[in-house]
């Protein structure tokens, strides 16, 4: 039995397998957001700017066509606040949204 590295990409031999494993989890937290505000697709749409395919796309967990820093852009403009943090270290983090801590914003 193959042991996992943590990120289902890498593991999966992805190239930029860190990468895809942030964009998967903002996009879990953006599926979050729009359940926690009872968001219907087109109204999610709306307040991201987007038209509700892409949403839809989106929720099923198909975010190639979308940037690290538009993701983060959803989950600020579903009322949230992101921070981003950088640490010394040497190494990189394989568990890099946990260093992105999401705040109820103040808006």
């Amino acid at each position: 039995m193959l042991k996992s590295s943590g990120n289902v990409f890498a593991d999966l031999g992805y190239a930029d397998a860190e990468e895809h494993q942030t964009k998967a989890r903002l996009a879990s937290r953006i599926a979050k957001l729009i359940g926690k505000q009872n968001l219907t697709q087109e109204q999610a749409a709306k307040a991201l700017g987007i038209d509700q395919p892409k949403v839809s796309a989106l929720l099923k967990g198909r975010f190639r066509g979308f940037s690290v820093y538009r993701l983060m852009r959803f989950v600020a403009d579903l009322g949230c606040e992101v921070e981003i943090v950088a640490k010394e270290g040497g190494r990189r983090s394989r568990k890099i949204v946990e260093e992105i801590p999401v705040h109820a914003g103040t808006d």
